[in-house]
């Protein structure tokens, strides 16, 4: 049965209504702001941290000089101030040089020097200090003479290591010494004032007479 014309007619509109519907929609996604993409993300680097405040490498500090004890029979005994490196021989030479070549026979005087240590020149270091000297002749001293004191020879400072001597009767000695030119025997500390009977036999096994 053929379809009445005003039938075909509505269904020919609804038709050409689906149809515009369809090419308005597709016009307008086609039209529309494109989506917005992330950004890349940054290429990750490895990167060296370095301390800012780095700690130095420890050192060991050199010491610009060094003091040394020149003692006995030299012409300045006393503090004596030398470079590192320095030897014996330049302590004593700084000391004015021994006053007797025979009392340079026992002293290694190439030896390194160590800041603090005592230099003994001709006379014999006190007992429990390491050392050896000889007499003013260059005869080494026996074993029981090496821990003894030389009359003639100690300084101010080695007379004072003695037991019961201080300062002022180790002036005594030396002024005894160079008023009667030397001592000739031990006996006669007895002679000089404030060494009693007691003081001496405390003396006469520490003392010798060169």
């Amino acid at each position: 049965m053929a379809t009445p014309p005003r039938r075909r007619t509505a269904v020919a509109a609804a038709v050409v209504g689906v149809l515009g519907a369809g090419v308005v929609t597709a016009m307008a996604l086609a039209g529309g702001p494109e989506p917005e993409r992330a950004p890349p993300l940054p290429e990750v680097r490895p990167v060296s941290v370095e301390s800012a405040d780095p700690t130095p490498a420890s050192t060991t500090a050199t010491p610009t000089s060094l003091v040394v004890s020149v003692v006995g029979t030299v012409a300045k005994p006393g503090l004596i101030t030398v470079e590192p490196g320095a030897r014996v021989a330049d302590a004593i030479d700084r000391a004015g040089g021994a006053r007797r070549a025979d009392d340079l026979h026992t002293v290694n005087l190439a030896r390194k020097l160590a800041d603090g240590e005592q230099i003994y020149v001709g006379v014999t270091p006190p007992p429990g200090v390491p050392g050896s000297a000889a007499g003013s002749d260059g005869t080494p001293l026996s074993t029981s003479d090496q821990t003894k004191v030389d009359l003639n020879a100690a300084d101010h400072t080695v007379l004072q290591t003695l037991p019961g001597v201080g300062e002022v009767t180790a002036s005594r000695i030396v002024e005894w010494r160079e008023r009667h030119g030397g001592f000739t025997s031990v006996e006669q500390l007895r002679e000089i004032d404030g060494i009693g009977d007691k003081r001496f036999a405390r003396l006469r096994e520490h003392v010798s007479v060169g």
